[in-house]
């Protein structure tokens, strides 16, 4: 239960700042590198939700029914619709850069991060290979993180 309860914290965090970010006109730029990033951001999260097929989205951190997809982009990171959401906002806020821009933009990275350490831990009990998958792919960025 605390690891629900955790995971929907986080995603409250990241929701929160995105909208605020989008709201306050920070998100985008015309800048063409940020929309280049936006751009592989958005491919990113198409890709990772194909590979996922017809899972559902789920407020807390909750492992659906079926096998551990470790296809697609999940073959080189093990969180790449956490990873897409930081690389689309990190570059509109650098392009923007203040420092209430910049708080929000870590809010977000904050509740991806908390989100994503409490749906390992509930994936590791739930997939007896989740362990030997973490041990051979990054979080986010692959060989590094």
């Amino acid at each position: 239960m605390w690891l629900q309860l955790c995971s929907l914290g986080g995603f409250l965090a990241m929701a929160g700042g995105f909208i605020a970010l989008f709201v306050s006109g920070n998100l985008l730029s015309l800048n063409p590198t940020v929309v280049l990033a936006q751009t592989v951001a958005l491919i990113l999260v198409l890709w990772a939700r194909r590979s996922l097929g017809l899972r559902s989205f789920h407020l807390t951190a909750e492992p659906t029914e079926g096998h551990l997809v470790t296809t697609g982009p999940y073959r080189i990171i093990r969180h790449p619709i956490y990873t897409a959401t930081c690389l689309f906002i990190w570059p509109g806020a650098l392009a923007h850069h203040s420092l209430p821009v910049f708080a929000l933009a870590t809010l977000v990275t904050a509740g991806a991060l908390t989100r994503m350490l409490c749906e390992e831990r509930i994936l590791m009990k739930h997939y007896l290979e989740y362990t030997q998958y973490a041990v051979t792919t990054k979080r986010m960025i692959p060989s590094v993180f």
